[in-house]
């Protein structure tokens, strides 16, 4: 629903208790809204809500991870000009940038953008015609016309999925060059890179996606795994830069005691390393571990319970068998001392 997640994303209404338990709203901006919204964006978003077809897309959003590195105002510029490069003045929108504690107690500042496929053309039309189904031959008596990316609405399966790849992807490359540039006019020295590991030629596997209990359960470790891997990639920085050029024709003398103390440093970086992910997968062992018998004491349960049913519902059936036999039993005896009066003996009435 448009109404409530533009709520959310605003933290008003029953969101608002989120900023008093430490989040922060940094900035909220709306734009490209039409007249009767212009004041309220929540009164455009609860009018896609009660008007757009059934099943129709209210709203699409956009969420970003935004550099820590750069100023409130200059995430606040940042976001401008993605939202003016990528929407433009073609649809309302609607942004807001929250920032949360991340996992190593720093700022995790994050954008929500959220914008409405109707793109705008320049007529006035009220809460109900503006999301009606558009009238290509009078435009004026239809909504405004649903038009987003440039994917070949022909395109089907396969080819479509493709398409949409691509464009994300695409779009993933815009967002890393713009990022980046405000990083650099920051006089920042971080880049992002949108790219996987194995394209950036990191010989590192990605991190295995947490469920929200795995984190819960697991937060300590991995920040302490996640700590000691940058200490590995920081020894194996320093060793690489240690290692003398083999095309030298020279090596100082000086220079190559300060690269052996440096190996030395490394190997100990090393080594602390290897204790740490020791550590790290033993009590992934120890998790394991108890994972695996607290469902072999689940199986067992259910065993025990389908058992206990089991055994009910055949005392029930022999209950039941039971009773039925002592009912024919009675009628019986019933029939056997209850003859018809004036007869006695067998009857070979003609």
């Amino acid at each position: 629903m448009a109404g409530p997640h533009s709520a959310y994303i605003a933290r008003q209404g029953e969101y608002a208790e989120r900023l008093e338990r430490g989040e922060k709203l940094e900035l909220t901006e709306a734009g490209n809204l039409p007249a009767w919204a212009q004041h309220n964006p929540q009164e455009f978003w609860k009018a896609s809500d009660q008007f757009e077809r059934k099943n129709g897309t209210t709203y699409r959003e956009m969420e970003i991870a935004l550099p820590r590195e750069l100023s409130p105002d200059q995430r606040a510029a940042l976001v401008r000009d993605f939202v003016r490069q990528e929407i433009g003045e073609r649809h309302a929108y609607q942004w807001a940038i929250h920032n949360t504690k991340a996992a190593d107690e720093g700022e995790q500042p994050h954008l929500h953008l959220m914008f409405s496929e109707r793109r705008r053309d320049g007529i006035e039309r009220d809460p109900e015609q503006y999301f009606k189904r558009y009238n290509a031959k009078a435009p004026e008596k239809g909504g405004a016309r649903k038009e987003y990316g440039n994917v070949d609405p022909a395109l089907k399966g396969a080819e479509r999925k493709a398409a949409r790849a691509a464009e994300l992807r695409d779009l993933r490359g815009r967002w890393e060059s713009m990022a980046n540039q405000h990083l650099e006019r920051a006089g920042r020295p971080e880049r992002i890179d949108m790219r996987s590991l194995k394209d950036q030629g990191i010989e590192r596997q990605p991190e295995r996606k947490l469920l929200p209990s795995e984190w819960r359960t697991q937060r300590a470790q991995v920040i302490e795994f996640r700590a000691a891997r940058r200490e590995q990639e920081a020894a194996q920085t320093e060793l690489r830069r240690a290692v003398p050029n083999t095309g030298a024709m020279v090596i100082d003398l000086e220079r190559a005691r300060e690269a052996r103390q440096q190996q030395a440093s490394a190997a100990d970086g090393m080594a602390a390393f290897r204790a740490r992910f020791q550590q790290h997968q033993e009590t992934q062992a120890r998790i394991e571990a108890e994972r695996q018998r607290m469902l072999a004491e689940l199986q067992r349960q259910a065993q025990e319970r389908a058992e206990r049913e089991r055994q009910a519902a055949q005392a029930r059936a022999e209950a039941e068998a039971r009773a039925a036999q002592e009912r024919t039993r009675q009628e019986l005896e019933h029939d056997n001392g209850h003859k018809p009066k004036g007869r006695d003996g067998p009857d070979f009435g003609m």
